[in-house]
């Protein structure tokens, strides 16, 4: 039975990582008490060893999914007394629009997959420069994340990307391509693709993915709904939409112009593991089935584009002008396309959110770390050193300090704890009202921008790494991190520049 058990642990998981999990587990408790005795503040230090665990599980998540092992490793905490179910709860109320935009907008984007697998495989076909492509997805993803949102978008770079590799994989398998409406069969044998060719594909997807994920951040900064923090500061603030943008576009614009030159100088040099370019046999697999979908759609598919492309329309103006909660807008999307599509089979419906509870329910296990960071103020330190530094110094200083812990945790946790540290001493006259605000600016530009370093510093990177599309494009932890690294640099670099020299 002990084998048994032991065996069914983690599943498929390996044997050295169940073990290491296994470890954390026992060496937690025993380490907490020998700390605690050694007259040690052990609740802070062991806060800090589960964040730096759950962060492996983050890392090595293409072994096991994180939420299993970084579920025991909060469940741990929770029973060790390092925070409560009460404070997980608290947490995840705060982020409750993150979470219903996760279950209803991704499910959303999924009924609408048909029309934007069209689109971007119109572009896919007529952009033949890979540098070009790239700037595109990079453009295209900022723009729409500063007036949407940028988990909304990533959730559209899943969708189309997963969309290409099953058009591929289908063909290359020589089986038949189903979906929904269309079958779509090539002879071609997947032992006439070279493996080579496979392997320049996924990598030709992932440049593309990455380049859009940046895109997000790029964008997400320059605006007041970009990103979920990015509200609560201007909120704090009493900055509107207009005031927002302008107050940050003397770091938001340089930094934009930067991510696109360094779009630009990676694909270009292929630095980092880009510059990938598409096989052409691939290339002609798609342009058959492009040609295919034209002469054999039907007034039932062309009926179908027509609804995805007016409620697609409804979408971004429901977006843009705010009409309500992003994930209530999710949800109005699925109910006008299933409806209008004739979808009301219940199985039907519960494939369109496979791709999203998983990471929901591994965002509720992270918000539960994110409480242990909290009760035990692990990063009341950092905080205190900045407050107490020249006033003229800290903007650039509270830049670095967010840019770091976001890259670790989580960037809408450490902008709320900053932004209320940061009205707290202005309500107490420690600071002025100009200080105020340029510290403010400081937090929204450190939480986004230097936390691209790492899939854990934003939601939508996290995303990316635990989607099913991840393993398919061989997208690991450390590989994001590498791919991510121009960028971290260039723009943590142009961004600490402009601030010092604007604020």
């Amino acid at each position: 039975m002990f084998n048994e058990i032991q065996k069914l642990f983690l599943g498929n998981a390996p044997g050295w990582y169940k073990s290491t999990i296994i470890g954390f587990l026992i060496i937690n408790p025993p380490l907490l008490m020998i700390l605690n005795s050694m007259g040690l503040d052990g609740n802070f230090i062991i806060g800090w060893v589960f964040l730096l665990q759950f962060i492996f599980t983050l890392a090595l998540a293409l072994k096991c999914y994180p939420l299993q092992p970084g579920g025991l490793l909060a469940l741990e905490a929770i029973v060790m007394g390092l925070t409560s179910t009460k404070s997980v709860f608290h947490e995840i109320e705060n982020n409750l629009e993150v979470i219903l935009l996760l279950v209803f907008m991704v499910a959303g984007i999924y009924f609408m997959k048909n029309l934007m697998l069209t689109i971007f495989t119109k572009l896919l076909l007529s952009i033949r420069s890979k540098t070009l492509l790239s700037l595109l997805f990079c453009i295209s993803a900022a723009v729409l994340s500063a007036f949407l949102d940028a988990l909304t978008v990533t959730a559209v770079l899943i969708g189309v990307t997963i969309g290409f590799y099953r058009i591929y994989h289908a063909v290359a398998s020589g089986s038949s391509f189903s979906d929904e409406t269309h079958d779509f069969h090539n002879n071609q044998s997947i032992n006439t693709l070279k493996l080579e060719e496979l392997e320049d594909f996924k990598a030709f997807l992932r440049d593309l993915v990455m380049h859009g994920a940046v895109g997000t951040a790029l964008g997400g900064v320059c605006t007041l709904v970009g990103e979920p923090q990015n509200l609560l500061i201007a909120t704090i603030a009493g900055w509107e939409f207009v005031e927002f943008f302008l107050r940050m576009a003397p770091i938001t614009m340089p930094v934009f112009v930067a991510g696109i030159f360094t779009c630009f100088m990676i694909e270009k040099f292929a630095i980092a593991g880009f510059g990938n370019q598409l096989p052409p046999n691939i290339r002609e697999i798609f342009n058959d089935y492009s040609v295919y979908r034209e002469e054999n759609i039907t007034a039932k598919d062309k009926a179908e584009l027509f609804v995805e492309s007016l409620v697609a329309i409804f979408l971004v103006i429901a977006l843009g002008l705010h009409l309500a909660a992003v994930g209530l807008i999710g949800l109005s999307v699925i109910i006008l396309l299933t409806a209008f599509k004739g979808i009301t089979e219940e199985h039907h419906l519960g494939e369109a959110f496979h791709e999203a509870l998983p990471f929901t329910a591994l965002l509720a296990v992270f918000f539960a770390i994110v409480s242990v960071i909290h009760d035990q103020h692990l990063f009341s330190p950092v905080i205190d050193y900045v407050l107490s530094q020249d006033p003229s110094t800290q903007p650039s200083l509270f830049f670095v300090a967010n840019g770091f812990l976001s890259a670790i945790s989580d960037n809408v946790f450490v902008a709320t704890i900053y932004i209320n540290e940061v009205k707290t001493a202005f309500d107490n006259g420690v600071i002025t009202e100009t200080q105020f605000n340029n510290l403010a600016i400081a937090i929204n530009t450190g939480t986004n921008i230097p936390s691209v370093a790492t899939p854990n510093g934003q939601a939508a990177f996290l995303f990316l790494l635990t989607s099913s599309l991840a393993p398919l494009i061989n997208l690991s932890y450390l590989r994001m991190v590498y791919m991510a690294l121009p960028y971290t640099i260039v723009l943590s670099i142009v961004g600490y520049t402009a601030i010092n020299i604007f604020l």
